[in-house]
């Protein structure tokens, strides 16, 4: 590639995948822009991405297998080894204990997705049945009320919306919907429009909303249910929509008829006159969106909350035209199974093999994962698979998560960078970074229009590192996962052209179905060797491609792909991302996953816990002499990302990673700007610099996320949250963590 020329890529960051272009001065990032013709993000990109050299060259790379010593040490190892004995070790624990003991973790981090799909053929080859992913420290209570309502990923028009509302989020930091920051602009400027947050903080999007509901730490709940209160007993209903488009409305209607709205607005800690301002805006508007995230996903009662917060929109009919909330297509899926999942309507609940937890979306609760292992339980995980996450850092509870890591007959970890995690492993195998090889992102949640992108690699591999498809491709060719005949046969019809493939392909896994689960490796060893510009990875978005057209056949075709063969071909050629799927308003009913496609509104399980939360005491979430604070661990800030940012200048502020902290707090503990605090919890201590912030209320503090991890020039800077956080608070449905609602003292240190 020439230096200074522009090349198509896209941030890594955040589920926006923004696209960008970067031009190269050797092997580092001298310039970085938005991508105008990206179809989403149509060149805007916030600043984080623009540092994005400081993980591609951020002095943290690892460029050979290591293999654990005798004792406890590190040995640098080569490939031919690494897999035979990884192989070998995995086939024992399967033979031994069954497959099903080999635990599977990550597999894609933030657009990195392309090894995540591979990684499947491997847990199909060893047949294993549990995995996860940081989606169930986040989402899955979300995706099981999804899965109880109409089966599918919900999503708002914030830039055409009359009132958008935000609870427990900061989109200002966040983003997750394309052009954040100018969407917020243009609705702070527009006073026929009107912003909402519901927020303990006073955050920078809260800064700029024309309503702040806020609320004490943890009692979103209370808020939520009281301004359905006032919207069913004003009579702000949309019984039209109602009727036409839902069913089991009526016990829903008659539990929020009885929600002692002034009681919930005093326990919540909310004006109650401003509560009921913000329930009529969003049941008055002509259209109205919200967006829950982590600061009530990750607090108490997270699921309620999120059926709560879908409750707002429903009873006011807020869904399926321009500035309301939609379904969409998906180019693939991002967890186990439809959004949902098991525990969805209709579907029996599937739970984990020793604590019974709930798996939803086919996903392990990740605050049951250490409980899983740390038994003597002849069910337990026995080995596990890590790929491209770090769960020793950013899981609850780093403590006991890393004891459960050393009990286990085998740990493996794929990862660029020697991370805790990998400083767990039997084994680490160095990965090719995000822009040194095939990649793509399923984070696709638009509609009308939805865009998926494929992207080259801008630079090669780092010696002694592979892609990730690569690396599954080897082990399941020495765990002779397949016929070699089969592959051959594939083979030779992928070099006798598409039409013959795509026949051959089809009639093979039709023949045997238990192929279905090995689909990535077969078509990377047959399709991927004839496609060009060593795209070999990108042989699954074939596969995918088809089974996209498949599913939405008339969305691919408005959109200009006449079938999956035709999509496929137009992702190969068009690196800034295309268009696969174009719908109608109208066509948002199509993706109802129930068969008279309308809402089932009554969540029996759900509204015995709305009505439960009258029982509750008067403080409905009272904090101890103990730990009279809240902590919220975890806040995004300005220069604060995911941890794979591990070289800490990137940040030119706040670089430390600051203990936010009210005036009141602060001099009630004799602590100034700049002064260093010790932060206590149930689960453990750590050092931090103050900020005295406006941005908190007395009673909550806060620490950001993505410090704390070890860099071998830098060190260890700031705080990992989850030393401090605890396995057990979290929510009884889900298992997500409480990581917004730790209880806490701050000490002055002299």
């Amino acid at each position: 590639m020439t230096e200074n020329e522009w090349h198509k890529s896209a941030c890594i960051l955040c589920e926006c995948n923004c696209g960008i272009e970067i031009a190269l001065d050797g092997r580092r990032f001298a310039r970085i822009r938005g991508d105008r013709e990206h179809p989403e993000s149509q060149g805007y990109t916030c600043e984080k991405a623009l540092r994005l050299d400081h993980y591609q060259n951020g002095g943290h790379r690892i460029t050979t297998p290591l293999r654990r010593t005798e004792d406890g040490g590190y040995e640098e190892i080569d490939w031919d080894t690494a897999i035979a004995e990884i192989a070998a070790r995995l086939a024992n624990v399967r033979d031994t204990h069954g497959g099903d003991k080999i635990f599977f973790y990550g597999g894609g981090g933030q657009g990195n997705h392309l090894g995540g799909v591979y990684n499947r053929a491997l847990q199909s080859a060893l047949g294993a049945k549990y995995f996860s992913n940081a989606l169930a420290q986040e989402k899955t209570g979300e995706m099981w009320v999804d899965g109880k309502l109409y089966g599918g990923h919900t999503k708002g028009d914030f830039e055409h919306a009359e009132v958008v509302v935000f609870l427990g989020k900061n989109p200002w930091q966040s983003h997750s919907f394309p052009r954040a920051r100018p969407t917020l602009r243009e609705i702070a400027r527009d006073p026929a429009r009107t912003m909402i947050v519901l927020d303990p903080r006073r955050s920078e999007t809260a800064a700029m909303a024309d309503i702040h509901l806020q609320v004490l730490p943890g009692t979103d709940a209370w808020c939520v249910a009281a301004m359905l209160g006032v919207i069913v007993q004003e009579d702000l209903v949309d019984h039209t929509f109602l009727a036409e488009h839902t069913t089991g409305a009526e016990p829903v209607l008659a539990t929020l008829a009885e929600v002692p709205v002034a009681d919930y607005a005093q326990r919540c800690g909310v004006d109650e006159e401003l509560l009921r301002n913000a329930a009529r805006r969003i049941a008055t508007a002509d259209s109205a969106t919200t967006y829950e995230d982590l600061g009530v996903q990750q607090s108490p009662n997270s699921t309620l909350v999120s059926y709560l917060n879908k409750l707002l929109w429903i009873t006011t009919g807020n869904f399926g035209k321009p500035g309301t909330m939609f379904l969409h297509s998906a180019f693939a899926p991002i967890a186990g199974a439809a959004a949902g999942g098991s525990g969805g309507t209709g579907r029996k609940i599937r739970t984990t093999p020793v604590t019974g937890a709930r798996i939803i979306s086919g996903l392990v609760p990740c605050n049951s994962i250490a409980e899983e292992i740390l038994t003597d339980h002849p069910d337990r995980f026995r080995a596990m698979w890590i790929d491209s996450v770090n769960p020793a850092h950013s899981l609850a509870d780093s403590r006991t998560f890393r004891r459960a890591l050393d009990e286990l007959d085998l740990v493996v970890v794929v990862d660029v960078a020697f991370t805790e995690t990998a400083r767990r492993a039997d084994y680490v195998l160095p990965a090719a970074s995000q822009f040194e090889k095939w990649e793509a992102t399923f984070f696709n949640a638009e509609f009308p229009h939805n865009a998926f992108q494929l992207r080259p690699p801008l630079l090669e591999a780092l010696p002694g590192t592979l892609p990730e498809p690569e690396i599954y491709a080897r082990l399941l060719r020495a765990l002779d996962a397949t016929d070699q005949t089969l592959l051959e046969r594939l083979t030779e019809a992928a070099g006798t052209g598409r039409t013959e493939f795509t026949a051959e392909f089809f009639a093979t896994v039709t023949a045997d179905p238990a192929l279905l689960g090995l689909a990535p490796y077969l078509l990377y060893e047959s399709l991927g060797t004839v496609l060009p510009d060593g795209a070999r990875a990108a042989a699954a978005v074939w596969g995918l491609a088809q089974i996209c057209a498949m599913t939405y056949p008339d969305a691919v075709r408005r959109a200009g792909h006449a079938d999956g063969d035709a999509l496929f071909d137009t992702i190969m050629a068009t690196p800034s991302g295309v268009t696969f799927t174009t719908d109608e308003w109208p066509d948002v009913w199509n993706y109802v996953r129930r068969p008279d496609k309308r809402f089932t509104v009554e969540i029996p399980e759900l509204l015995e816990k709305l009505r439960a939360l009258g029982d509750t005491a008067d403080d409905p979430l009272p904090v101890s002499d103990e730990f009279p604070l809240v902590l919220s661990a975890g806040e995004r800030r300005s220069f604060t990302a995911n941890t794979i940012y591990r070289d800490p200048s990137w940040r030119r502020r706040d670089t430390d990673g600051a203990l936010r902290i009210s005036r009141a707090d602060a001099d009630a503990i004799g602590l100034g700007d700049g002064d260093t605090a010790r932060v206590i919890t149930e689960r453990g201590a750590a050092q931090a610099v103050v900020e005295i912030s406006d941005m908190m209320r007395p009673g909550h503090v806060s620490l950001p996320n993505g410090l704390g991890v070890d860099h071998p020039e830098h060190g260890t800077v700031g705080v990992a949250p989850n030393e401090l956080t605890s396995l057990h608070r979290r929510d009884p449905i889900a298992g997500t963590p409480w990581h917004k609602y730790v209880p806490a003292r701050v000490e002055a240190l002299r």
